[in-house]
């Protein structure tokens, strides 16, 4: 009798052919060796446009149906929804070397790309696995240990720091870059402790519709893109400060405990008690010392007028992400309810200030460590602030990165012009495997000048056959510009070397591990029907 299978049973599946079927496919065409290349390329194709300053837009329909015009890498990778785990390791590096340098997204997944590209013919020549991984591995001790000896400029510790972040910020802001790093270097340098230590977190970015970016100015404390609520719009001394992740007043009707109702009399008691309970709760604030309220959430009109009475100032965000950084300065927990909390917010004093036809709350301190300023970002659109915005956090993040290490590498691809060149040189003297490895290694390299020549609308071929002319004949400096060849370090086009060597290191990486393995098993449920 055969036998049945339970409905729940877990059969692997193998992603991509079997081993049998590796050699050719069915139409003739040869298949890759390396299970992950395929879609490495399909996702390095999507980011690819996105490399450099001149770099193109994507319109990204976002699970939640959002359409959004954006030419980051990290918000295409955020949106996109991977099924394949070879993939899914690569943007996780992606995403990891964003988090810690602020930037550097797209190129860790090109190089990634490139690298895995260069790596199969190696594999279909006999090489073995294990000796591609560990050339690659030699070659990346070697680019790492070149790489701070092509740093030809440093930032010192006195010195304005706005020529080194305006090519930073370039990549995203093509409009009002230098005007965008100036603003930046005042802040950063404003913030920066007594000691040299600088906190990114004690500038605070605040984005209003209207006006032009010309219009974005630095103000002192952290601003807030929010107005008050009701009668009281200031609190000039001594503001204690509660945050509320919930409604300001009856909880809402979608709320997860609903009172059931029998008749008229019941509906008339439970609005009563209800009013009751929340001018308890507001007077439970007031009693506690609370005079201001931040809201996200709905604010009713009874429990705002009492507040007004109080002298309780309620204010409305916008965002989530508004309220955890309010929460993350001033040291007091969200709450879910109208109670006081445990431990208040406190700072100097909390006003309303007038920019343009907006109007923003303002948040004042006194402490060390508090932030001392807020760059007010305007835009005449909502993509012209996103890309404003994106542009700002990458400059504070690159003067964090130069705070420790001041180091600069040329840009534009001479960078990794110059290494390719000095692994081209060292390959064609090496026996054995490290040999094909290093000048493998090198054309991935090359691949990413190649794609600035793509993205800003170059001759390829001509273009890299120049630039590797000059760089074999030791001009190092030279990169792909707008128009053409440029020197970097005559137009000033500078990267953190901190953010470049994370960049080579996290790519290698996700290489190291993707050559070793030989196919990808994924569960999934059995397609044999349970009999009844």
């Amino acid at each position: 009798m055969a036998s049945t299978a339970p409905s729940d049973l877990k059969l692997p599946q193998r992603m991509g052919p079997v081993p049998e079927e590796t050699h050719r496919s069915p139409a003739g065409e040869q298949l890759h060796l390396l299970s992950s290349l395929a879609p490495v390329q399909t996702l390095a194709s999507v980011i690819q446009p996105c490399y450099g300053p001149h770099r193109r837009k994507k319109l990204l329909v976002t699970a939640q149906g959002d359409v959004v015009c954006t030419g980051s890498a990290a918000a295409i990778l955020r949106a996109l929804q991977l099924e394949h785990p070879a993939a899914r390791f690569v943007r996780e590096a992606a995403q990891a070397q964003a988090e810690s340098t602020g930037d550097g997204t797209a190129f860790v997944v090109l190089l990634a790309e490139a690298l895995l590209e260069q790596a199969e013919p190696l594999l279909r020549a006999g090489l073995a696995r294990t000796q591609l991984r560990e050339a690659y591995s030699t070659a990346l001790a070697e680019v790492l240990a070149t790489l701070p000896s092509l740093a030809i400029r440093a930032l010192g510790p006195l010195e304005d720091p706005s020529w080194a972040l305006c090519s930073v910020m370039n990549t995203h802001s093509l409009a009002h870059s230098d005007h965008l790093a100036k603003l930046v270097a005042h802040a950063c340098w404003a913030s920066k402790e007594p000691s040299g230590s600088f906190k990114p977190e004690r500038i605070g970015v605040c984005t209003l519709t209207g006006g032009t970016l010309w219009d974005s100015c630095l103000l002192p404390g952290l601003v807030v893109a929010s107005r008050p609520c009701g009668q009281v719009t200031a609190v000039p001394s001594g503001a204690r400060v509660a945050l509320f992740t919930c409604c300001f007043g009856p909880a809402s009707p979608s709320a997860p405990a609903t009172a059931r109702l029998y008749s008229l009399e019941d509906l008339l008691t439970f609005k009563t008690e209800s009013r009751r309970l929340i001018e308890n709760q507001v007077v439970q604030l007031a009693d506690a010392d609370v005079n201001v309220a931040v809201v996200w959430g709905d604010v009713d009109e009874e429990a705002l007028a009492l507040a007004d009475q109080l002298g309780i100032l309620v204010t409305q965000v916008q965002s989530r992400r508004e309220i955890v950084y309010l929460s993350e300065v001033l040291d007091t927990p969200l709450l879910t309810s109208l109670l006081p909390p445990l431990k208040l917010g406190q700072c100097r004093r909390v006003h309303t200030q007038k920019l343009g036809d907006h109007e923003a709350m303002v948040f004042e301190w006194e402490q060390e460590g508090a932030p001392v300023l807020t760059l007010v970002l305007r835009g005449a659109t909502a993509e012209v602030l996103r890309g404003a915005e994106e542009a700002t956090y990458h400059g504070i993040d690159a003067y964090a990165q130069l705070c420790q290490d001041p180091r600069l590498l040329p840009g534009a691809g001479s960078t990794e012009m110059a290494l390719a060149r000095m692994l081209s040189e060292k390959g064609s003297k090496l026996d054995g495997p490290e040999g094909p490895a290093f000048l493998a290694f090198a054309r991935a390299l090359r691949s990413l000048p190649k794609t600035l020549a793509e993205n800003a609308g170059l001759a390829v071929p001509a273009t890299m056959a120049e630039m590797n002319g000059l760089h074999q004949a030791g001009n190092f400096l030279v990169g792909v510009g707008s128009e053409g060849l440029l020197n970097a370090a005559q137009e000033g086009v500078w990267d953190p070397l901190v953010a470049k060597a994370q960049g080579l290191r996290a790519a290698a990486e996700v290489v190291l591990t993707l050559v070793t393995v030989d196919e990808f098993v994924v569960a999934k449920a059995s397609s044999i029907p349970q009999k009844p």
